[in-house]
């Protein structure tokens, strides 16, 4: 498996236009693997590194955010996230070491929300398509979603809304973009959300949380097009 910060520093070699952006996502990952968090009101205290980086190094919105956030109060947007789920971008932050180590010891998050994620409940921020495993396997492609917060990955229908659950193939369009390969937006016009799709077919080395950085003007079309990405991935759109 490629490592998500190492995936980082090569696209920001090969796509300098993303480098910014990409250099920023493996800081705010190694800031992110600081964090030891062994419960929820330890969470705030363990995230201080994390947001000390992000008001360093962060877009301005982003600084000016952290700072505000290492001024206090940030204990209580943890837990409005938590609690209610409404997307704010350093609270997740702050809580995906602390959800991914739930996960992984399979204790049961708790939350008071109830997104596509069948572990922790939150909203899935990208999917994938890779090849089924094992011989003679004429399906085709497996669809997956991954889970912005917890990082569950779990299979879905091809032809299926994960948010509405629309089935109509004439409702369920994608779009691609030349300079793009293996990237497409997968949109329902029934509730009008959109995820991101990455083909790990193409190249196995892709980590798709952060290959889709490199793909932020596919984002931009499909919001002018009025459609809203189930989850914000790690730009914030």
């Amino acid at each position: 498996m490629v490592d998500a910060e190492q995936r980082a520093g090569l696209l920001a070699q090969e796509h300098p236009g993303s480098g910014v952006l990409l250099r920023f996502a493996a800081g705010l990952l190694r800031a992110q693997a600081s964090s030891r968090a062994t419960d929820l009101a330890g969470v705030a205290t363990a995230a201080r590194p994390l947001l000390e980086y992000c008001a360093s190094n962060g877009p301005p919105g982003l600084a000016k955010d952290a700072r505000d956030a290492l001024g206090g109060g940030f204990n209580a947007r943890l837990r409005a996230y938590w609690d209610a789920g409404e997307f704010d971008y350093l609270a997740r932050a702050a809580l995906q070491p602390y959800a991914r180590m739930l996960r992984e010891i399979g204790q049961a998050p708790g939350r008071g929300v109830s997104g596509t994620c069948v572990f922790c409940g939150s909203g899935a921020w990208i999917s994938s398509r890779r090849i089924p495993p094992g011989p003679g396997t004429g399906e085709g492609a497996m669809r997956m979603l991954h889970c912005a917060l917890c990082a569950f990955v779990w299979q879905v229908g091809r032809i299926r809304c994960p948010a509405c659950g629309e089935e109509d193939p004439e409702k369920l369009p994608f779009f691609t973009a030349p300079q793009h390969e293996g990237v497409r937006i997968e949109a329902c016009d029934s509730c009008k959300i959109y995820l991101k799709s990455i083909d790990l077919s193409l190249d196995a080395r892709r980590v798709p949380e952060i290959d889709d950085l490199v793909s932020l003007s596919m984002d931009l079309w499909a919001t002018e097009h009025g459609y809203v990405r189930m989850e914000p991935g790690l730009a914030g759109l």
